[in-house]
């Protein structure tokens, strides 16, 4: 099976997905070094990102997953995250982000909520991926998938026994056994299926029976247990589409952290037709490039908003950016 870094037509929006960008160097040697990390958090200079935290217990996982991807960001010009000093960050779980240029970056998981204030707005990640500069995404996608595994993790999955905070955030102890626990991901792909040639080639796009009518994405799924990721390709197209493929080709990565995930972005040409045996998807359609552009354009169709990977996949394929968004 063939796998390069290419797709059948390059396009605008091929490089970096919303959400891989960064430009604070993550310092993982920094985050046992104990005594680095009390100066670093008693430094004036350091500054602190707040989450909106909560219980899981008192009103829901999901629930809390979409309150504690929001921070407070400025509402005055451009976006920016509001940052604080160590000396006026709030109690509560502690993570490491990273250090640019000297200045250590970290982030709190507040119990009690943000403290508004005039010229800011609490906006959570799947809003602000999108409007924030690189530094900015960098270090919010980082807290909010730190925050969602520490919210999950509190007891040891071999014996049961609580777990505790170590690492500056990056690594759960057993307090029985000592065992480590490191922040889970779990990789999922996500591709663009095409067909054809030149101009008569075709995207194929699948509508979920409980999203609008009107919206289409690309096929996406988890990666199964002892499975590659060109495997997991090859056999989501075939279970949600009933298409057969070949020559998965890898694009580009994305975390996606609601609350733990890692999209593997591919393209694969669709070569045959095979049983369809999920009903994930309900409707399926193949579009050229010019007809994609003008569901688009009219509101036919309404295609994933640019915080997604889905929406680098069919941008790259169409080579121009598209109107419309969910």
């Amino acid at each position: 099976m063939h796998v390069d870094t290419t797709a059948s037509r390059p396009g605008p929006a091929a490089s970096r997905p919303m959400l891989s960008r960064a430009a604070v160097d993550a310092a993982a040697h920094r985050r046992t070094d104990q005594a680095w990390l009390e100066r670093a958090w008693q430094d004036p200079d350091t500054r602190v990102l707040v989450l909106e935290g909560g219980d899981p217990t008192s009103y829901g996982w999901k629930a809390l997953m979409a309150k504690q991807s929001r921070a407070l960001v400025t509402t005055d010009g451009d976006p920016e995250l509001v940052l604080t000093a160590p000396e006026a960050a709030p109690e509560g779980e502690r993570y490491l982000l990273g250090v640019d240029g000297g200045r250590a970056y970290f982030a709190v998981r507040s119990p009690a909520g943000l403290v508004e204030r005039d010229g800011a707005r609490p906006a959570s990640l799947r809003e602000l991926g999108p409007l924030l500069g690189d530094r900015d995404t960098g270090l919010l996608t980082r807290a909010v998938a730190l925050a969602n595994w520490h919210a999950t993790h509190g007891f040891c999955p071999a014996c049961g026994a609580p777990t505790v905070i170590s690492a500056a955030g990056h690594l759960r102890l057993c307090e029985r056994e000592g065992r480590e626990q490191f922040p889970r991901t779990d990789p999922a792909v996500i591709m663009l299926v095409h067909r054809g040639e030149g101009g008569d080639e075709q995207v194929l796009l699948g509508n979920n029976p409980n999203w609008d009518a009107r919206r289409y994405s690309v096929l996406a799924g988890f990666v199964d247990a002892g499975e590659s990721l060109e495997q997991a390709v090859v056999r989501e197209v075939a279970e949600e589409a009933g298409v057969v493929v070949e020559e998965p080709r890898y694009l580009a990565s994305q975390p996606w952290p609601f609350p733990r995930s890692l999209m593997v972005g591919y393209t694969a040409r669709a070569v045959g037709e095979t049983e369809r045996t999920d009903d994930e998807i309900g409707s399926l359609r193949w579009f050229t490039r010019t007809a994609l552009a003008e569901a688009a354009a009219t509101g036919e169709i309404v295609l994933p908003g640019p915080v997604s990977i889905a929406r680098t996949l069919i941008e790259h394929w169409q080579g121009e950016a598209l109107p419309g968004q969910w």
